[in-house]
């Protein structure tokens, strides 16, 4: 039999994988898994956890949680030897990885998924000695994601993370910083700065032609704006990045490896997939390309239940 380690979060979003826990164990089971389950106890838990089934050698690892988990995960596969297979069962606030890859959000088409996937490779960021799955980012809101309570984001979804940001909408500061990448050297004050290998940030932003599998990250910059008028026009730009971006003070271009080093006295405060990520003078992340392998489903979508919400009694 093909063996599983199931890490599951059972806090994550609205704790409602607590109420298909026993049918996700299930199915597996019936299409040939022998499942070991682990229920997450701490904030490294996830960590420890995948790098316990890599070591004994387990054939795959499926995470159900928010990306935050995922993120966890992928911190302890990388730290392994031997890297195993992952299948994600999204149940998050946001999602935003999943959505960048079209994993059904509904948890039962999610196991179906899996079950039907491939192994798929998938790159992954390096932070200095750390990884990360699908951003890294510094500045403005970053640390909305992980000091936003969870009650409230269980409660209110993305709206969760829009009235928290507008609170802190008057003490927002730049950090002066210096990047390096490709050859290239920007020195300026900046707003907020993102790497990133998804589609979609906090379920708002969107980015277009998306590859996870290309060597390539995705960096979008923000400048300083100079009053709350270009303030303005830099939110109305990114909400629309898809179409046409501001580009004086929004830069966006893609690289493999960048560095970014602090010019101010105190360091700067960086988030990784959603998580409090460490305060860094200076730091380079580097792409991991194709490092970690990702169940994807290229199926027939038809064999998905068409209500993305619905609950395994209305599959």
């Amino acid at each position: 039999m093909t063996k599983m380690y199931l890490i599951v979060n059972l806090v994550a979003g609205k704790a409602l994988i607590n109420d298909n826990l026993g049918y996700i164990i299930d199915e597996f089971t019936k299409t040939g898994y022998e499942v070991t389950v682990h229920t997450t106890q701490n904030g490294a838990d996830a960590t420890e956890s995948a790098e316990y089934a890599c070591d004994k050698e387990f054939d795959i690892i499926v995470c159900a949680g928010g990306d935050g988990t995922l993120s966890q995960c992928m911190q302890g596969i990388m730290k392994s030897r031997k890297k195993i297979p992952v299948g994600y069962i999204p149940s998050g606030s946001t999602n935003d990885f999943a959505r960048s890859l079209d994993i059904p959000k509904n948890t039962i088409n999610a196991v179906r998924w899996i079950i039907d996937g491939t192994p798929t490779g998938c790159d992954v960021g390096k932070f200095n000695d750390s990884y990360f799955m699908y951003i890294s980012a510094f500045g403005a809101f970053t640390n909305i994601t992980y000091e936003t309570p969870q009650p409230l984001k269980n409660r209110l979804g993305h709206s969760a993370y829009i009235l928290n940001g507008l609170l802190q909408i008057t003490s927002i500061r730049s950090k002066r910083m210096r990047i390096e990448y490709d050859g290239n050297v920007i020195e300026d004050d900046f707003l907020f700065g993102m790497v990133t290998n998804t589609a979609s940030v906090a379920g708002l932003l969107s980015l277009n032609d998306f590859m996870f599998d290309d060597g390539l990250f995705e960096v979008v910059l923000i400048k300083k704006p100079s009053n709350i008028v270009q303030l303005r026009d830099i939110v109305q730009s990114l909400l629309n990045m898809n179409e046409e971006i501001d580009r004086d003070y929004i830069k966006f271009f893609r690289t493999d490896l960048i560095k970014f080093t602090c010019l101010d006295e105190e360091p700067a405060t960086w988030t990784m997939d959603g998580e409090y990520g460490g305060d860094a003078m200076e730091c380079t992340i580097s792409n991991c390309k194709k490092a970690v392998e990702l169940m994807i489903c290229k199926c027939d979508e038809t064999k998905f239940s068409p209500d993305d919400t619905a609950d395994k009694d209305k599959a």
